[in-house]
């Protein structure tokens, strides 16, 4: 985040507290990379500092975000969320082709292993701080916002639990400490998901009384939580609650009220500069919480990571074929309709603006140059430089790219983008969906979703009338599919509909692109083989060394 750059608190405080609390006796030596409780306690720019310190967290793992910005959220790692999914697969694994290939287990978690213990984490240190915020010299007014992030941050926290584990072990205010029985069945109890989500949006209704409307200083407009930030993932939580893998924990009613309440904030707009450029502008009225990143602060370089092996980059995260084949032509016609505009032989020709400003294919414009996937001879495939960075899918990823950022040297300077945590098109799309479910494909959906599908830059054509509620439905999800795409929503979208066992036992499609004179021939291949999904994996396994910390008392979730 831009604004951790400017805090003097060592990054190691989170792992100190604890440490220094229960061994302040052991030596009278004082740490020089700690700091005390009592300073803390004592100085309210170092208190300020340490809640900030909470919108981040430790690196557990290799290839996880770098630098100043682990831990909270994922996003813009080496390998990103989408590849677990039908979006995408990580050409060079980093431990994401077990999960793509349903082989995940509480022994080999892959990437997906390190939100438990970071999170339960994150929860301590938290409740740390409202268990002492009282105490540090500040204003009311001060101690009135910070406790509302806190409770925000908390509330995140166990968004992330609850949408990866399903019932969690709520904690409260509860500060665990060595001293307690650590043997004891309360510790590790898990509730119910619907006491989870009741949880979090009680917490977050707190947080919303609390928090600014907007923070003033730019430094921190978008990286901390304000009102709407609040209100976004309480509509967010709702929405999964409502969920039919959710098993009522929330009502459809309940999520459309809150997606409705953000929308009658009127504080945000879709972004009118550009699909692509949404994602590059850093600062924008669709933003309503993001991660800022700093140039000269350490992190992934984007551009690198994942652009085509022949501009020197790594080809990170690749396209499937899946994904592509899920956009619209620019008529609104889908490629399987009877009356498709869509031509097998030009595949990429008046396909949803959308498609252009997210994914590299054959044919694409890309920094002066043109992008060549095809054999034989194209210096984007097998052919070309680095093929060892080559895409198996025949795709590169192009959304979140800012051309004007290097990829050769990139090294702190390139990574700039805001990772978007929370934006208007999600809180429209979840307005759509639960008042869909809610009342059926009333004027109120169709207008939330055609605002998304005709913001400016896309203008796809509006969804016909007549739909039923089983139609609006399918259309809802493709929308959410298409417009999120990347964004770590279609890991927990078709889990939360129940539709994973279909989309995820889809192989994993790429494409073979032959070059005959002028020609070229689409050959649709299988870009990971084995790709699975079984329904335990509705849910992550928590890892086994989790269950064997408990003496065994916390219990797996089935099938593992």
């Amino acid at each position: 985040m831009k604004y951790i750059k400017k805090i003097a608190v060592s990054s190691a405080l989170a792992a100190s507290l604890f440490m220094v609390s229960c061994q302040e006796n052991f030596l009278d030596v004082v740490p020089t990379d700690r700091v005390s409780d009592a300073s803390i306690l004592s100085d309210s720019v170092l208190f300020e500092a340490y809640v900030l310190n909470r919108y981040m967290g430790t690196r557990l793992t290799d290839k996880e975000a770098e630098g100043t910005n682990p831990g909270f959220g994922r996003g813009f790692e080496y390998a990103m969320w989408s590849s677990l999914t039908d979006e995408s697969i990580y050409n060079n694994d980093d431990n994401t082709w077990l999960i793509q290939r349903g082989q995940i287990a509480p022994e080999n978690t892959g990437i997906a292993g390190t939100l438990w213990g970071r999170s339960y984490r994150s929860i301590r240190e938290i409740n740390y701080a409202l268990a002492n915020l009282e105490q540090v010299p500040m204003s009311e007014g001060k101690k009135r916002s910070l406790r509302g992030e806190l409770q925000f941050l908390r509330a995140f926290r166990y968004h992330d639990l609850i949408r990866n584990y399903g019932s969690v072990v709520l904690m409260g205010d509860k500060v665990t400490e060595i001293s307690d029985d650590l043997t004891s069945p309360d510790l590790f109890k898990r509730s119910d998901i619907k006491a989870g989500i009741d949880y979090v949006s009680a917490q977050l209704d707190e947080a919303i009384a609390l928090l600014p409307a907007s923070n003033d200083n730019n430094n921190w407009k978008l990286g901390r939580a304000t009102k709407g930030a609040a209100m976004a993932l309480k509509s967010r939580i709702l929405l999964y609650g409502a969920s039919p893998l959710y098993n009522n924990a929330a009502t459809w009613a309940q999520a459309a009220a809150a997606a409705k309440a953000v929308m009658d904030l009127n504080k945000y707009t879709l972004y009118t500069g550009g699909y692509g450029n949404l994602f590059t502008s850093n600062d924008n009225s669709e933003i309503i919480f993001g991660r800022l990143y700093a140039i000269g602060a350490r992190h992934v370089c984007l551009e690198i990571a994942n652009g085509p092996n022949s501009y020197n980059a790594w080809g990170g995260n690749v396209p499937l074929q899946n994904l592509v084949d899920d956009y619209e032509m620019k008529d609104g016609t889908r490629i399987t309709d009877a009356n498709t505009t869509y031509d097998a032989k030009n595949p990429y020709l008046n396909r949803d603006p959308r498609f252009y400003a997210t994914i590299l294919y054959n044919g694409a414009t890309y920094r002066n140059s043109t992008i060549e996937t095809f054999t034989p001879g194209g210096k984007d495939s097998k052919d070309g430089p680095s093929n060892w960075n080559t895409s198996k899918t025949g795709y590169y990823m192009k959304k979140f790219m800012n051309d004007n950022l290097p990829i050769d040297n990139p090294w702190d300077v390139a990574g700039t983008q805001t990772w978007i945590y929370f934006r208007y098109a999600e809180i429209l799309l979840n307005y759509a969906e639960a008042q869909n479910e809610a009342s059926g494909p009333d004027a109120t959906v169709h207008a939330a979703i055609n605002a998304v599908r005709q913001r400016t830059g896309v203008n796809m054509p509006i969804l016909p009338a007549g739909l039923t509620q089983a139609q609006m439905r399918e259309r809802i999800h493709n929308e959410r599919r298409i417009e999120l795409a990347f964004e770590e929503h279609r890991f927990y979208d078709v889990r939360r509909w129940k539709t994973a066992p279909v989309k995820e036992n889809v192989p994993a499609y790429g494409i073979e692109i032959t070059k005959s004179g002028t020609n070229y021939v689409y050959t649709r291949k299988e870009a990971l083989t084995g790709k699975s999904f079984v329904e335990k994996q509705y849910w992550l396994p928590i890892p086994r060394a989790e269950i064997q910390a408990s003496n065994n008392q916390l219990t797996q979730n089935q099938g593992y």
